[in-house]
């Protein structure tokens, strides 16, 4: 099986100069305490709860149907082995779902960066004085950004592809030398 990539001949709309933010990833939000920037960067799930919870219960449903089936047409070992399916489909579905809502935060707030990796049920909190910071991207194919300052290091980007790492990299510089700028200090 193979697959092509053709480029398309239209080019991609773009959005008038006054809809344009000059963030690809942040969000620039108002809080009561000023302006707050926030990253945050999550798994490509492709499917919803409900939807998997739907495909799993159908899944076990035909499984079941073709094992009682053969069950009572004499054959007494296929329920068995379709109950060792089952188990060992919920226990892929259970480790789908625990690692589904990972993401990773980051805030930039009153002089502050806080960065959040959600893996799992562990959370990891680090946070830094955002004058003192420096944005590092690793070098390889596949690395990460590395946030170091005050003796603490963070890498973020995990669930980004890596031709945007770079891209993070530079927009957080960008937001962090405004920080340095204003009175946040």
């Amino acid at each position: 099986m193979t697959a092509t990539y053709v480029p398309s001949p239209w080019p991609a709309p773009t959005p008038p100069a006054s809809q344009r933010s000059p963030w690809r990833f942040a969000q620039v939000l108002q809080s009561p305490g000023g302006v707050m920037m926030r990253w945050v960067l999550k798994r490509n799930c492709s499917l919803a709860p409900r939807q998997l919870l739907a495909v799993y219960l159908s899944l076990c449903a035909v499984s079941l149907v073709i094992s009682l089936f053969f069950w009572w047409r004499g054959a007494t070992l296929v329920l068995p082995f379709a109950g060792l399916e089952i188990a060992a489909l919920s226990w892929a579905v259970l480790s789908y779902a625990r690692h589904a809502a990972d993401h990773e935060t980051l805030t930039l707030q009153d002089g502050l960066l806080r960065v959040e990796h959600q893996y799992g049920r562990r959370v990891d909190h680090t946070a830094f004085r955002a004058c003192w910071v420096r944005v590092e991207p690793q070098h390889g194919d596949d690395s990460l950004v590395e946030l170091s300052g005050q003796g603490q290091r963070a890498r973020v980007g995990r669930y980004l592809l890596p031709q945007w790492r770079s891209v993070l990299a530079q927009e957080l510089r960008r937001a962090l030398r405004g920080v340095e700028d204003s009175d946040w200090n």
